[in-house]
């Protein structure tokens, strides 16, 4: 067994990544009401140093900074260290984000802030060398010790700025939700767009699944043809690029160039959870297989890599892995050089090169290329004179030689906790993929998820636990896990039509506004009144990569609603959204599952109801045509759910075409039925 000069409290931590930190010689400590509890009666600083485990400037200023005896010597003298895991407390993560962004104007991680011993932010910032991190905790230690009253005035003001940044204000205007406000702030958003390379006119570029999953669904109701070809010129142009792994599936986080080549070549769950979800409907629309090859492909690599024999799935896998040196190196599970190729394919390395442009095209540094398409394969087999059968057998065995050698190589580290809310995204990804694609192994992968939340992290009291890790659930739930698990039980409902998960997500929609709502802000807070309170209880309503867990859970009340009867579900989220609107038209990519719920209000919402023994044939065969503003309810026999109530003949089985429960007269032919829909 490797014996460490140095251990900490982290050591009985379950997080990798505050594992990583266990054996630094800066005395780490966990977030909680010991660590904070010790500041306060040492009358000490404390360092709060935030961070992932696939976070490659985590891991640079860990090597440079907290496994240095010296540094961790003035850390030690002057302070008491905390590190957490922001992904298993992303409140805590919001409130020193905030803080950061107030006093640098930009954020990010590792984020590293200095507090008062009460927790209050008094300095802080992202990444720091190690001169300039030694430095910089020399001085503010030295002002605490002679002038602390600068600190504490500071720290106070700070204080004010970080609970006005979630100040919501009541929209006390008449509420009104029309096309042309969506279409205003549609038209004002793609001042930015990239029409030639995709995405958006900024660098680094990420993907933001749920801008384009609502512009997608825009384009398509609104007959927009222009932002139609925007959006999926943007999904091919990230799926060619080298963010996505030609080689073994799913995507990167992002990517650092405009043409979506090199990628920051962490792969997170949730990122490839909702471009599952993007790219089925993205088929849907448009029939190209490639986009159903790219769902194929991710599902794959989330089923290799990312599940759990118990039907969890992890976090993430690390940006860095081993070289054959033995150093880590970000992205060098990856990328691959001329002669290992040319090695690998033989006589095919002249057409592979070409394909996935083994040139200037594909090159990143020191030798190595990321693979990247230009072409699809029409155009490609017509260039190189190849019949497109031949082609995509080529491609699939050059997959195969390049996926088993990469296998031998150092891999990634993988980050195996389990969190509640980015496991929901995963299942409704999984969902989206069976409800496209038919495929009964993707609906029982999802099952077996489902069940897995519903037998280890929701409790007897409808409350949920946030992370789950060799076999204990721990964290009491954030609004995000109670949002994406609602959404994500609707969804299992809308394809099994058992009615135990539409039960259950009105449990826990229950559970919500009994502990998270604001009733005078009509939002609901980012974590349960059950907490240990922070400096503020923040609000999140900005949709970021994933959406706020506000906009979702508005979207879910919607959704219950329409299944329940229930108008203080519908009062709620028409307020909810109500409030938000004044902020979207100023910035709509940053709301833009806002404006998602927003054509629910403003076009026409259908409720499909099929009733009778074909329930599964026609809603199998209704899931074959795109139609983003529906729910499904169905039953074999009687059921009193409002939807379906008196609605079941004996051997008969009957379509019904609803606006509001407002039905036209039913039908048993799906395609009668879908003339229904505009």
């Amino acid at each position: 067994m490797k014996q460490h000069a140095y251990t900490n409290d982290l050591i009985h931590e379950t997080s990798p990544y505050l594992l990583q930190h266990a054996h630094n010689p800066v005395d780490w400590k966990p977030w909680g009401e010991k660590a904070l509890k010790e500041a306060k009666e040492k009358n000490k600083l404390i360092i709060v140093s935030i961070g992932y485990a696939a976070c490659h400037w985590c891991h640079v200023m860990e090597h440079e900074s907290f496994e240095d005896p010296q540094i961790a010597a003035l850390m030690n003298a002057n302070y008491i260290n905390i590190k957490v895991d922001r992904e298993e407390r992303p409140d805590v993560d919001q409130v020193y984000m905030t803080a950061v962004q107030l006093m640098t104007g930009s954020g990010g991680w590792p984020l590293n802030m200095v507090t008062l011993p009460d927790g209050r932010p008094v300095w802080g910032g992202t990444y720091f060398p190690k001169g300039k991190w030694a430095e910089a905790l020399k001085q503010i230690s030295n002002l605490y010790d002679t002038q602390p009253n600068k600190l504490i005035e500071y720290a106070e003001k700070l204080e004010q700025g970080i609970k006005a940044v979630d100040i919501v204000d009541i929209n006390t205007d008449e509420i009104s939700f029309e096309n042309n406000f969506i279409e205003k702030s549609v038209k004002e958003w793609s001042t930015n767009f990239d029409h030639q390379k995709g995405g958006t006119k900024r660098v680094p570029k990420f993907m933001m699944p749920n801008n384009y999953q609502f512009l997608l669904r825009y384009a398509y109701q609104s007959k927009d043809d222009t932002l139609m070809e925007y959006v999926t010129n943007t999904l091919t142009k990230i799926s060619y690029g080298g963010v996505y792994d030609h080689v073994g599936g799913g995507f990167a986080r992002y990517s650092t160039d405009d043409k979506w080549h090199v990628p920051h070549f962490e792969k997170m769950l949730y990122d490839n959870a909702q471009l599952v979800s993007l790219y089925s409907d993205a088929y849907l629309v448009t029939k190209d297989l490639w986009y159903k090859d790219v769902v194929y492909e991710t599902l794959e690599f989330v089923s290799r890599e990312l599940t759990s024999k118990d039907g969890a799935f992890y976090s993430s896998l690390d940006a860095d892995s081993n070289t054959s040196s033995g150093e880590l190196e970000e992205g060098a599970f990856y990328v691959w050089t001329k002669e290992q190729l040319a090695s690998l394919l033989g006589s095919d390395y002249d057409l592979f090169s070409k394909y996935y442009n083994i040139n200037s095209y594909g090159f990143w540094e020191k030798g190595n290329y990321v693979l990247i398409r230009k072409d699809d394969d029409n155009i490609f087999s017509k260039e190189h004179n190849i019949a497109i059968d031949e082609l995509d057998k080529k491609v699939k065995e050059w997959k195969t030689i390049l996926l088993s050698e990469r296998e031998k190589r150092s891999r990634p580290r993988l980050d195996d906790k389990t969190l509640t809310s980015w496991n929901a995204l995963m299942l409704k990804g999984y969902l989206d993929a069976y409800r496209v694609f038919g495929d009964q192994k993707f609906l029982d992968i999802a099952l077996r998820n489902a069940n897995f939340i519903k037998d280890k992290q929701l409790q007897s009291d409808n409350s949920l636990l946030h992370n789950y890790k060799e076999g204990k659930s721990t964290i009491n739930g954030y609004l995000e896990d109670y949002a994406a698990v609602i959404e994500a039980f609707l969804a299992v409902y809308q394809n099994t039509f058992d009615q135990q998960w539409l039960d259950l997500s009105e449990k826990l929609a229950q559970y919500s506004f009994d502990h998270f709502y604001d009733e005078k802000k009509s939002l609901f807070y980012f974590t349960s009144d059950l907490d240990p309170k922070l400096i503020t209880r923040t609000i999140e309503h900005t949709d970021n990569v994933i959406p706020a867990s506000n906009s979702i859970m508005a979207k879910n009340l919607f959704l219950l609603y329409h299944y329940t009867d229930n108008k203080e579900y519908l009062s709620a989220s028409k307020q909810m959204l109500h409030n938000i609107k004044p902020q979207i038209e100023k910035y709509a990519s940053g709301y833009s599952n806002w404006l998602d719920l927003m054509l629910n209000y403003s076009d026409k919402f259908y409720e499909i109801v099929v009733v009778g023994d074909e329930l599964y044939s026609k809603t199998k065969t209704l899931n074959t045509t795109y139609i983003p503003n529906k729910l499904l309810a169905g039953s074999t026999s009687p059921s009193e759910l409002p939807l379906l109530n008196g609605r079941f003949s004996e051997n008969k089985t009957l379509i019904y075409i609803c606006v509001d429960n407002a039905c036209k007269y039913p039908v048993d032919n799906v395609n009668q039925a879908l003339k229904f829909i505009d």
